[in-house]
């Protein structure tokens, strides 16, 4: 089935690819042309018009349904971020660098001046200036399109949590793993530190179960890392992810038995677990921790301050623009295993009464100001004027949309 509704004007259409598995993004190139046709076929059997198409990556994958616009006349906004660039010379200007590697990265830069071309309107992610988000500095064509004028972001959020129909047997589910590892010793409980993201190098789990063991941190926490696909279907990139996590464990039986990998889960059950590990009747304290070398905004640290958990992220990137450190959270330095060990430390020596402050006014604001409602509107109120300035469709930008500034407190 191609066609799914998830709620009341709400539906998600699927574009089928001809691969036996989960194509990666590196590997959609050689699917795009198939897809661009797939996309605008399937435009033209849904029964009604699209006005706006909406592609926020800037991979092959976008690119094709970009060129499925192009072909029936529709408009394109396109989120730019300056993602790979901001990293490109700190990953590949070392020694043993990965070519291929660093192939990918400038295909994808390759791909974000491509849909910016194309795109009608643009937004830019997380910050609410230019100074912050460093847009026109990686994308210079910005100023021939916009102006002088700052290029703005709209707003982020994340949907309300609603609990599954099925919540108190998948909730017993999804601790019983965990639970059996902090408990092993009831007279010695230890902190539960929970990461979740696909298992990817600029995830940099690796990096996180290295900082956990050589700081220290394992003797006081259990780590839960979610995300990755089963052993039996990884792909050659998280297999080397495993193995360099393995050898990060190699020396210390101590940590082997209180580290926990569990393959990815869909949104509601990783907010599910969130939810359940910041049930305060749990005799379990656990917090949540992003080692990512930068998130562009941080969706999921979101919805762990949602949740109710303390949490701690990159100061590299959007992160730092809602949380603020020692007040809702805490900020790491990412960029090292000694530094991000120091902020583990940190993270799992607060004292519980600082923790529970910080949580609840992280969750307060994520409540309050960081809601897909507000996201929405603003988005729905840009999609409307896309037609009227597009003219015939995509392929020729008119200008970058300035939208208001992002909230921060």
């Amino acid at each position: 089935m191609l066609l799914l509704r998830r709620a009341n004007g709400h539906w998600i259409l699927r574009l089928p690819v001809d691969s036996p598995r989960r194509v990666r993004p590196e590997e959609m190139g050689s699917h795009r042309e198939a897809m661009a046709w797939w996309a605008a076929k399937l435009f033209a059997m849904l029964g009604r018009s699209i006005d706006v198409l909406h592609v926020r990556y800037a991979d092959d994958g976008s690119l094709a349904v970009a060129e499925a616009a192009r072909r029936a006349g529709l408009g394109l906004v396109f989120t730019a971020t300056p993602d790979p660039h901001r990293q490109i010379t700190e990953r590949h200007d070392v020694a043993g660098a990965e070519p291929n590697s660093l192939r990918h990265d400038l295909h994808r830069v390759f791909l974000a001046d491509r849909l910016i071309q194309r795109a009608d309107l643009v937004l830019g992610i997380a910050a609410g200036d230019e100074g912050s988000t460093g847009l026109r500095s990686y994308f210079p064509q910005l100023s021939d399109l916009a102006g002088k004028g700052p290029v703005r972001t709209t707003p982020e959020g994340i949907p309300p949590y609603r609990p599954p129909s099925n919540e108190v047997r998948r909730r017993r589910q999804l601790l019983a793993g965990i639970d059996a590892i902090a408990l092993a010793d009831p007279a010695r409980i230890p902190t539960v530190l929970l990461s979740v993201g696909r298992l990817h190098p600029v995830k940099q789990q690796d990096l996180l179960v290295r900082s956990w063991v050589d700081s220290g941190c394992c003797e006081k926490s259990v780590l839960v890392l979610v995300g990755g696909s089963p052993p039996k279907d990884e792909d050659a990139v998280e297999r080397s992810m495993r193995d360099r996590i393995g050898e990060a464990v190699a020396s210390s039986p101590e940590a082997r038995k209180r580290l926990l990998l569990l393959p990815a889960l869909s949104n509601a059950e990783v907010r599910l677990l969130e939810h359940s590990l910041a049930d305060p009747a749990r005799r379990i304290r656990a917090r949540y921790v992003c080692p990512s070398a930068k998130e562009e905004f941080g969706l999921a640290v979101l919805e762990a301050m949602e949740a109710g958990l303390m949490v701690a992220g990159p100061k590299r990137g959007g992160v730092s623009h809602y949380l603020v450190d020692g007040t809702n959270g805490l900020l790491l330095d990412t960029s090292n295993s000694r530094t991000l060990g120091e902020g583990l430390r940190r993270l799992v020596s607060i004292d519980d009464e600082k923790a529970d402050a910080m949580a609840r006014r992280a969750q307060k604001l994520v409540r309050s100001t960081y809601s897909s409602t507000a996201m929405a509107q603003a988005l729905a109120d840009h999609y409307a004027s896309v037609p009227r300035e597009a003219d015939c469709g995509t392929g020729g930008h008119r200008r970058a949309l300035q939208s208001p500034s992002h909230v921060r407190s």
